[in-house]
C-alpha cells in the first residue's frame, strides 16, 4: 500500500538535485594551499600537485598556476628518477665487466642530483607562493605536460 496524501495538501513535486559550482577561494586560502602543495611535492612527489590541480583548480587563477607548474615540474622529475635508475641498474649489471663504473656513477649522480632539485626548486616556490607570487620552475628542468 503506498501512501496517499490528505486531499487538503497539494502533491509536491520533487526539486531536482543541482550541484553548486565550487566558490573561488580568498587569496590567503589560495597562498596556503599552493604552498603547501609545493611541500608537499618534496615528500610525496607528484601526488599533491596532482589532488591540487584535479580539486582546487578551479576554486582561483592563483592556485590554478600553481598546482600545474608544480605537476609539470613533478612529473617532469619522476621522469628523472626513472631514468636514472635504469641507468643505475645498466651500471651495476655491467660493473662485472668493470665498464659499468661509470655508467653506475652518471646514474647515481643523476639520482641524487634530482633529489636536490626537487629540495630546491619546491622551497623555493613554496616561499613565492607564501608571499603570494607566482613561481615558475627554471625551463631546463621542466617539461610542461598540463597547460
Amino acid at each position: 500500500m503506498t501512501y496517499q496524501p490528505p486531499a487538503s495538501e497539494p502533491p509536491v513535486s520533487p526539486a531536482p538535485l543541482q550541484y553548486a559550482p565550487p566558490q573561488p577561494m580568498n587569496p590567503s586560502d589560495q597562498r596556503l594551499w599552493a604552498t603547501l602543495i609545493h611541500l608537499g611535492g618534496i615528500v610525496f612527489g607528484a601526488l599533491p600537485s596532482l589532488i591540487g590541480f584535479l580539486v582546487l583548480k578551479d576554486r582561483g587563477l592563483f592556485v590554478r598556476d600553481h598546482t600545474r607548474t608544480a605537476l609539470n615540474f613533478q612529473v617532469t622529475m619522476i621522469i628523472l628518477q626513472v631514468a636514472a635508475a635504469i641507468i643505475t641498474m645498466i651500471g651495476s649489471f655491467l660493473l662485472i665487466v668493470l665498464i659499468g663504473i661509470p655508467i653506475l656513477v652518471i646514474g647515481l649522480v643523476a639520482a641524487l642530483g634530482g633529489a636536490v632539485l626537487v629540495i630546491v626548486f619546491s622551497i623555493m616556490a613554496a616561499i613565492a607562493a607564501n608571499r603570494g607570487e607566482l613561481y615558475v620552475y627554471p625551463a631546463w628542468c621542466t617539461i610542461t605536460f598540463v597547460h
